[in-house]
Formats: structure tokens, C-alpha cells, sequence
């Protein structure tokens, strides 16, 4: 998720319909600049070796089940675009889904140069990049292990997972150790709703921030990241360190 300006400029994107290692590539209405969608750099184009990269948001790879739970008040796309009748946008899961066939098939669509046999072509990957180094977490490791403490490019940061789908959060972690909290076995919750520090401290999870409830005025700010297939993560970022290790 970026932010659509420019130079301090709004502006809309739109999907150019080419592919750069089966990566989506877009525009922006304002220079017709091609993008790369992953690393947010214009490609081709007017702003083109400009130096410019949009601002990266932070986002999760949910279920509308674990996000309705945890955001009861939320708005939600309507299915009726007015493009599409509303019950042509099927889930995912459905053999009716545009897609369906991509995401269950084990190989890319289109050919992929560079490559790495460490995880499967399309294992769902949780990417970090801080301080100029990058590293990738597996979803299903995360999914298991629930709460990871990690450090990248001298960064010390803690991952967390759902229990119950893709879902996944990273904090900075400042010198703290984190853990789920005393008699939390995961079972089937989501990204927990509180964790704990190694000295028994109790921090709220939220969007943006780990909350200290003790003191609400101590945070640790959320990371930006991606969820991404394992080859395209490492299409752009083949330098990247992988969770656990070999």
C-alpha cells in the first residue's frame, strides 16, 4: 500500500498491463510513469533515475472473518463496482475466481530468471526491508511460531502471526523480548491481542503501535512490510536474508 503523490501531487494509478518478472507494472496519471509495483520506483518514463519512491504503508493479508473481529466498525469496498455485476467478484477460494488457477497451481504463469529453491515458488512470504537489508518470514512459520524476535540491518524488531490465516504484523522492539502472554497456547485466534515482555509487562497490539498498558504513553511503532509469493520477493531483493536460515 502507497501513497498516490507525487512530489507532494495527488494523483491515481492505474495497471498498465505489462508485467516485469510476473510482477504487475503501473502508472500514475500525472506523468504516465511506468512502476514497479513491489519496490515502488518508476521504471520507464518521465520520472524515470528521478530518485523518487512513494511512501509504503503498512498492510495485512487477512481473512474479512479475523479483520470484522478485531474492527467491527469498519467500511468495506461495495461488490456492486457498477463495472462487474456483484456476484462476478467470487472468493478466491472458489474455481469461479479469475484467478483461481494461478493460486493453486504450483508454477508461475509467465517465465521467472532468477530463483531460489529455499521455500516453494508461491510459499506466501511476510518481506521486511530496514535499514537497507531485507528479510523474508515465512507465512506458515509465523502461523506456527505466533510471536518471532528478530533483528534486520541492526533493527530489532518482533513479527507476529495468526493462528488462523495469513495475517501478520512487525514492530520495532527496542532491546525488548516479547512472548505471548502466560497461558495463551494460540489455538485457532488470530494476531494476538496482547503480548508480553521478558519482565511481565503486558503491550496492547494494535494498528500502529505496541502499547505498554502499564504506561500508554510508551510505543513501539509498527513496520511497513509485504506479503508476497516467495520468487517475488526475491525477484527484487535476491540479497535477502530468509527466517530461520537454511
Amino acid at each position: 500500500m502507497y501513497s498516490a503523490r507525487i512530489n507532494g501531487e495527488p494523483t491515481t494509478f492505474g495497471t498498465s498491463g505489462m508485467l516485469y518478472r510476473s510482477n504487475k507494472v503501473m502508472y500514475d496519471r500525472l506523468t504516465n510513469s511506468l512502476w514497479n509495483q513491489l519496490t515502488s520506483e518508476p521504471v520507464i518514463g518521465p520520472l524515470w533515475d528521478s530518485g523518487i519512491k512513494l511512501d509504503f504503508f503498512p498492510v495485512m493479508l487477512t481473512t474479512w472473518e479475523e479483520w470484522l473481529e478485531l474492527h467491527p466498525d469498519t467500511t468495506v469496498l461495495k461488490q456492486d463496482t457498477g463495472i462487474y455485476e456483484a456476484d462476478f467478484y467470487v472468493p478466491e477460494d472458489s474455481p469461479n475466481a479469475i484467478y483461481y488457477n494461478y493460486f493453486t497451481v504450483p508454477e508461475t504463469m509467465f517465465p521467472v530468471p532468477d530463483r531460489s529453491d529455499q521455500l516453494e515458488t508461491k510459499d506466501v512470504v511476510l518481506g521486511v526491508q530496514l535499514n537497507g537489508s531485507y528479510k523474508a518470514y515465512p507465512s506458515a512459520l509465523l502461523r506456527e511460531r505466533r510471536v518471532v524476535n528478530d533483528v534486520v540491518g541492526g533493527g530489532e524488531i518482533v513479527v507476529l502471526g495468526s493462528a488462523g490465516s495469513q495475517g501478520a504484523r512487525a514492530y520495532y522492539r527496542n532491546g525488548l523480548s516479547f512472548q505471548l502472554l502466560p497461558g495463551d497456547d494460540g489455538g485457532d485466534s488470530g494476531i494476538p491481542p496482547a503480548i508480553a515482555d521478558a519482565d511481565g509487562g503486558t503491550w496492547r497490539v494494535t494498528e500502529e503501535f505496541l502499547v505498554n498498558t502499564l504506561d500508554e504513553s510508551e510505543t513501539l511503532a509498527r513496520i511497513p512490510t509485504h506479503m508476497s509469493f516467495w520468487f517475488g520477493w526475491f525477484q527484487f531483493h535476491p540479497d535477502t536474508e530468509l527466517y530461520p536460515g537454511p
